[in-house]
């Protein structure tokens, strides 16, 4: 009996898409809003969606300076990236109404960035139950929508905040 097959196209891309020369979180700000998927911009820092989430609201916040050390941010960037995070969590649970999430940061390669040479943060929203066999052996994301609703979503509950 052949076992059943879950398919996750969107990931192909990913796993064999061409991997960009530049930084995306250098060059994303330049575009317009929608195709870059920024949610939401500070005077250092933004918010875009996670184009490959492990979940549907998944966010990155990042200042717009290209750094890697969260030691070396002035203070006042280091405090538009947090504020920046709070005001994510704040618009994804108005949102989505996750029951908890995961936020923070890989710094560097040897701790799992898959891009180190720019700092950012993650913003996933977790949900009781969100971790099964799916995402835990077929190494698969079951999302309920499409980035382009998740985004509509979020800029509309950032705008509400």
């Amino acid at each position: 009996m052949a076992a059943e097959r879950l398919w996750a196209p969107w990931r192909l891309q990913y796993i064999k898409g061409e991997k960009p020369d530049e930084c995306i979180f250098c060059t994303k700000p330049a575009l317009d809003d929608e195709s870059a998927l920024i949610v939401r911009r500070g005077d250092r820092c933004y918010v875009m969606l996670n184009a490959f989430p492990y979940t549907s609201g998944h966010v990155m916040v990042s200042p717009y300076e290209h750094v890697a050390d969260l030691a070396a941010l002035d203070r006042p960037t280091a405090l538009e990236l947090m504020t920046l995070t709070q005001e994510s969590i704040r618009a994804i649970r108005a949102a989505y109404g996750p029951d908890g999430f995961n936020v923070g940061a890989n710094l560097g390669t040897a701790a799992g960035a898959g891009i180190a040479e720019h700092l950012h943060f993650h913003v996933v929203p977790r949900w009781e139950g969100d971790t099964n066999f799916t995402s835990v052996v077929g190494e698969v994301r079951v999302l309920p929508e499409s980035l382009e609703h998740t985004q509509r979503t979020l800029e509309e509950a950032f705008a509400e905040l």
